[in-house]
């Protein structure tokens, strides 16, 4: 892969996605965090709130590249704001959480774009969860399982990720480090089903 437009990080819940990004910051100001419109109630910072005639207003305008729902909340990708960034010279770095929405934003931008995978152990995800203060970390931990399921079902011949990370191996810095790389000098193909799957297996067998 070369020439990426942009990074996309994949994940469960507590994997490091926002930690990640904040790094990738840190190291190269050119990454930010796309910011995600929010319809719904909870944390606010991060976000661009909206209403749900705000939201049909942009579904109506053609703007939206990715609508996701998750704990109670509608969440979505504005092309306006993905535009913005590219205008300003910055390399946009967008969050998702299933495999669906990977290929539903991937569709919908058309172009190459870094995929990583962030994974951690079950059991980091909740000491991580309840060492945050998350409310909901049951809730968390199901939407893990569910990652789990989701990548266990991936088509073994689909192109799918170009990085499969452990952010519980290595500081947010170095993982950071290996995706700015990876976008500088490409990272060749994408690793197929085949290769996530063993890679998931390699983690369970060594009781991760």
């Amino acid at each position: 892969m070369s020439g990426a437009r942009g990074v996309v990080l994949f994940g469960p819940p507590a994997a490091g996605k926002d930690t990640v990004s904040a790094a990738l910051n840190a190291l190269e100001d050119r990454f930010a965090q796309l910011v995600k419109v929010k319809v719904g109630s909870g944390r606010t910072a991060g976000y661009r709130m909206a209403t749900e005639e705000e939201l049909g207003s942009l579904r109506a305008a053609g703007r939206i590249l990715l609508e996701t729902e998750r704990y109670g909340n509608t969440y979505a990708v504005d092309r306006a704001d993905l535009d913005g960034m590219r205008a300003a010279g910055g390399i946009p770095v967008v969050h998702v959480g299933s495999l669906a929405h990977l290929r539903s934003f991937l569709g919908s931008v058309g172009e190459p774009w870094l995929r990583v995978l962030l994974w951690l152990p079950r059991e980091e995800c909740a000491l991580r969860s309840a060492g945050r203060g998350d409310r909901d970390t049951e809730e968390r931990l199901g939407v893990w399982d569910a990652t789990l399921e989701d990548l266990a079902a991936a088509d073994l011949d689909e192109d799918l990720f170009h990085l499969l990370l452990r952010t519980d191996l290595r500081s947010p810095e170095e993982t950071a480090t290996i995706v700015s790389e990876a976008v500088a000098v490409g990272a060749g193909r994408p690793r197929s089903g085949r290769e996530l799957i063993a890679f998931l297996r390699e983690q369970a067998s060594h009781g991760h």
